[in-house]
C-alpha cells in the first residue's frame, strides 16, 4: 500500500513539473489548463510565467515531501477556482455545445489534476497548521469524487467515439476496437468504484496499472516518433497520463485514509 502511494505521488509530482516546464518555455498555457480563448487576459506571458513556477514547485515539493501538504491544497484550490470560474462560465456562454459531453473534456483534465492535489494533501498531516490551511483541507474530500467524475466521463466517450479511439491504439495490437470499448467499461467501473467506495483499492490499483501502460506502449512512442512541431502536444499527453495513473496509485495506497 505504501509502496503505491509512493509511485503515484512520484509519477504526479514528474507530471506537474513536467508541465510546469512547458508552460515556462511555451510562454503559454498547455490546451487544457484554460479554455482556448484566454488571450484576452492581461500579462498573459507573465501569469503563464508564475504558473509554471507553480506548477514546477509543487511537483518538485511533492516528489522531494517538502511541504507537500501546503503546497498541494494551494495548487488545488488555485485549480478548483479556474475551473469553477474560468472553465464553467465559458462552457456556458462561449459555447453552443455545452450539452455535449466531449466538450467538457479539456476541463475534466484540469479537473483531475486538482483532484490530485486535494488526494495528495488528504495523506499529509501538519501539526499546528494555520486556520487558511486547516479550511482548505476541508476539500479534501473532494478529491477521490472530483478525480472519478473525469475518468467516468472518459470511460463514456470511449464508446462515443470508439472507432476514433481504436486509431490511437497501437497498429501491432490485435482486435484495436474491442480494446477501445474495454477501456472505456474499464474507466467507467474503475471511476463508479472510487465514486461509491466499493473496492476501491483494488479498482484503483489496476486502474492505475491500466493507464502506465497506456504510457509505455501508447504515449512514449508517439512521442517518439512525433514531428518537431507537434512534439509539445505529445508530452503533455503522455504527461496528462502519468498524472491520472499517479491519481490511481495513491488512492489506491491511501484508501482508508482519504475515502
Amino acid at each position: 500500500m505504501g509502496n503505491l502511494f509512493k509511485i503515484g505521488r512520484i509519477f504526479y509530482g514528474i507530471a506537474m513539473a513536467g508541465i510546469g516546464f512547458q508552460i515556462i518555455y511555451y510562454h503559454d498555457f498547455p490546451y487544457w489548463l484554460l479554455p482556448p480563448k484566454h488571450s484576452w487576459i492581461p500579462g498573459l506571458t507573465m501569469i503563464a510565467y508564475i504558473f509554471g513556477i507553480m506548477f514546477v514547485l509543487t511537483g518538485a515539493c511533492i516528489v522531494f515531501e517538502k511541504k507537500a501538504r501546503t503546497i498541494s491544497l494551494l495548487t488545488g484550490a488555485v485549480l478548483l477556482l479556474v475551473f469553477c470560474f474560468y472553465f464553467i462560465p465559458y462552457q456556458f456562454m462561449a459555447s453552443s455545445r455545452y450539452m455535449h459531453l466531449r466538450q467538457w473534456e479539456n476541463a475534466e483534465k484540469e479537473l483531475a489534476f486538482c483532484s490530485g492535489a486535494f488526494v495528495i494533501a488528504g495523506c499529509y498531516s501538519e501539526k499546528n497548521e494555520k486556520n487558511f490551511y486547516r479550511s482548505l483541507g476541508k476539500l479534501i474530500p473532494l478529491g477521490p469524487i472530483l478525480f472519478s467524475i473525469p475518468i467516468i466521463s472518459f470511460g463514456i466517450l470511449h464508446f462515443l467515439l470508439a472507432k476514433s479511439v481504436a486509431d490511437y491504439v497501437p497498429s501491432w495490437v490485435p482486435a484495436r476496437l474491442f480494446w477501445a470499448y474495454f477501456c472505456g467499461a474499464a474507466l467507467i467501473g474503475s471511476g463508479l468504484a472510487i465514486l461509491l467506495k466499493i473496492k476501491s483499492m483494488p479498482a484503483a490499483t489496476l486502474l492505475g496499472i491500466m493507464i502506465f501502460i497506456w504510457v509505455i506502449i501508447l504515449h512514449i512512442p508517439r512521442v517518439v516518433v512525433s514531428p518537431v512541431g507537434y512534439m509539445g502536444s505529445e508530452v503533455t499527453s503522455a504527461l496528462i497520463a502519468l498524472v491520472y495513473s499517479g491519481i490511481a496509485f495513491v488512492i489506491a495506497g491511501t484508501t482508508k485514509k482519504i475515502i
